[in-house]
């Protein structure tokens, strides 16, 4: 019953876009219809994975097919669920966002594309984690990649916004072709592609390591593990904010999900293997937020930020990792817990702060923070839900962010007692990566809403329509309840840290008895009462006393304007300098050589390192390597003819015993 549920919810998601290409392209019902499925589908498939949570059987399908490999085996267990549920949301959440942000009626070129490729990606995304096996999860994956390719080339006839599309359809696919050789080596192992079959102990240590590498490359690369990030900025940033959040906030945690199942495809792990997801893990997080605070673009900073969380993610993975090589149990349970919780956490105050943004964008119709300001007045709900994700991703209290990141620092400190003290010195790393994010959403929330319109658009600015506002209040709620009561969810972790550890861990010692879940509730409630009183002694108190008005120290300006204020590159200066071995900042400055000079300018950038300084340089070496092979193409058709038939005189040659010939002829 519950996987024909989540196979109904499958269907009507995948197919929620058809009624937008059907009906008339200016016509707002399509986009209505399309809304509708997808809620349906997300109401179905949620139903059925809250049924799974409370103990209902969960059933196998299995249905063969006529490919030579693999079969069609779809199921659910405890680690699934904990994935699929944000699948489920912000398909039915981005698509009512899409409402307002993306409406039909004034774009009948782009809409009906982005909803039927948006019900496509989220459906295939939901098979992703249903599949059993190896060959429907590939099938499911390429249909992923090549609908979100098409998604964030939306608004195609922008340059920035193809190139940023066809970067993520390159690593797409070099990611897909790790996984081939991952699946076919699982096969040589197992002579099946079942992915919850472990390996047998009788596997080389090499084999295994073989599978290791090339799943923790692919669906590293589709997670934006850094290095292999470069594509996530651009692609992030250039597609529309309802796809930028599912891409973000769901997109990246599919290629968490897939390097746990190769996790769990290991018995008993190297710690070696753990020491390295650590330290990829820490790189990642104090990098991202480094390249975070170099940005000026408000999309681009929030996908630096995906960055950090998906290296804190894989932090909380290193630690779970290490305890079950070294049969830790404590470290197993709180590493996991923090990892799958910040999975659900980050998915929510992500997708919180690409909607907030979004909501920017649609008023002002630009991302540049140095040209906005003052949206608070007149944005006040957007402030308030962009405010909320900050907290949340800052790790503060009361908020969820605070909470996981505190199941992971307990975790790398739970073993300093023990001969692997040496993992806890990940935690000072983890705690500068919270105080760097802290002064970049400072930055970005402070120059964005306070202070004073820079621009004619900002000044124009106006709160967003209710279909935007929805979504985002249903995010900031859940980053609230969970910050308050993640005991409640702590059942569901533990269930899906045995079904990954393979054994009762959680059964014999519950996250919950390991972090003081009910204290955080007090300490959250307390934070909050103590919030809204200071908030109303100002509102009736402090506010009702006459205001004094004083001249304002000038700084030796004759009159004071939008540009006195600080700009995104002068707060993040000190910082970026700081990390300038690894930001490479780009700075252009006109030179003053007078005491009163006409005019100066100054412009300063951090480009992608990776993208921009290696693999692009790298491509345009081998481009040029290969200039002398345009030879061979004249474009006649008989030369290409001509070219089959060598290469198919050359295959014969090849099955021809050539040298055993060439004796019976001189044998004769």
């Amino acid at each position: 019953m519950i996987i024909k549920l989540l196979m109904l919810g499958v269907g009507l998601t995948a197919i929620s876009g058809l009624p937008g290409m059907l009906l008339p392209r200016r016509s707002g019902a399509g986009q209505c219809l399309a809304v509708l499925l997808a809620v349906l589908g997300a109401l179905l498939g949620g139903a059925g994975i809250i049924a799974h949570a409370a103990g209902v059987k969960t059933e196998i399908l299995n249905i063969e097919w006529t490919l030579p490999w693999g079969h069609f085996s779809v199921g659910l267990d405890a680690l699934g669920a904990i994935f699929l549920m944000p699948i489920f949301l912000m398909s039915a959440l981005g698509s009512i966002y899409g409402l307002g942000y993306w409406p039909q009626a004034r774009n009948p070129r782009t809409a009906p594309r982005l909803q039927l490729c948006w019900g496509l990606m989220a459906a295939a995304m939901a098979m992703v984690v249903l599949a059993r096996d190896g060959v429907l999860l590939l099938m499911a994956w390429e249909i992923m990649a090549v609908a979100a390719f098409l998604l964030v080339g939306t608004d195609d006839h922008r340059l920035a916004v193809r190139n940023a599309a066809w970067v993520y359809l390159v690593a797409s696919h070099f990611s897909i072709l790790c996984l081939f050789g991952c699946f076919g080596l699982l096969n040589l192992a197992t002579q099946s592609f079942d992915l919850w079959r472990t390996l047998p102990e009788s596997v080389s240590p090499g084999l295994a390591a073989a599978i290791f590498a090339l799943g923790a490359l692919g669906f590293g690369l589709k997670a934006g593990v850094m290095p292999l990030h470069f594509w996530l900025p651009g692609a992030h940033a250039s597609a529309p904010s309802h796809v930028s959040a599912f891409l973000s906030g769901v997109l990246l945690k599919v290629g968490i999900y897939g390097l746990l199942r190769v996790v769990m495809l290991l018995q008993n792990p190297p710690a070696v293997w753990g020491i390295m997801v650590l330290i990829l893990g820490t790189i990642s997080a104090l990098l991202g937020v480094a390249f975070a605070l170099g940005q000026h673009d408000l999309k681009r900073l929030l996908a630096y930020h995906s960055v950090e969380n998906i290296g804190i993610i894989l932090m909380g993975l290193g630690v779970a990792m290490i305890g079950l090589s070294t049969h830790h149990a404590a470290w197993v349970i709180l590493g996991m817990g923090g990892c799958l919780l910040h999975v659900w956490n980050h998915g929510l105050f992500k997708s919180l702060l690409f909607f907030a943004a979004g909501s920017v964008v649609h008023a002002t119709d630009t991302r540049e923070i140095d040209a906005l300001g003052g949206l608070g007045r007149r944005m006040p709900w957007t402030a308030l839900f962009f405010a909320i994700g900050a907290v949340a991703i800052c790790g503060l209290p009361p908020l969820n962010g605070f909470v996981s990141e505190l199941l992971i620092y307990l975790g790398l400190f739970n073993s300093v007692a023990s001969k692997w003290g040496c993992v806890a010195l990940a935690a000072p790393v983890l705690a500068m990566v919270g105080a760097l994010a802290v002064a970049c959403f400072v930055k970005a929330h402070g120059i964005v809403f306070l202070g004073t319109a820079r621009t004619p658009a900002a000044a124009k600015a106006h709160e967003s329509p209710l279909t935007m506002r929805m979504p985002m209040a249903v995010l900031a709620g859940g980053c609230v309840l969970i910050g308050l009561f993640s005991i409640l969810v702590a059942p569901a972790l533990n269930a899906a840290i045995s079904s990954w550890a393979g054994a009762d861990y959680a059964a014999h010692i519950p996250l919950e008895s390991l972090y003081p879940g009910w204290a955080i509730t007090i300490l959250g409630l307390s934070l909050i009462a103590a919030t809204v009183v200071i908030g109303l002694l100002y509102r009736f108190v402090f506010r009702q006393q006459q205001p004094r008005e004083t001249g304002t120290w000038d700084c030796g300006y004759v009159a004071i304007g939008p540009r006195v204020q600080y700009t995104a590159s002068s707060f993040a200066q000190m910082l970026v300098g700081i990390f300038r071995w690894v930001l490479r900042p780009h700075t252009q400055q006109t030179p003053i050589t007078q005491l009163f000079p006409d005019g100066s300018a100054f412009h300063s950038s951090v480009p992608e390192v990776v993208l921009d300084g290696m693999l692009t340089k790298t491509w345009a070496w081998i481009k040029g390597l290969l200039v002398p092979a345009r030879g061979v193409q004249h474009g006649r058709v008989q030369q290409y003819v001509l070219y089959i038939l060598l290469a198919l005189v050359v295959l014969l040659l090849l099955q021809v015993p050539v040298m055993e010939l060439f004796r019976e002829m001189l044998g004769h």
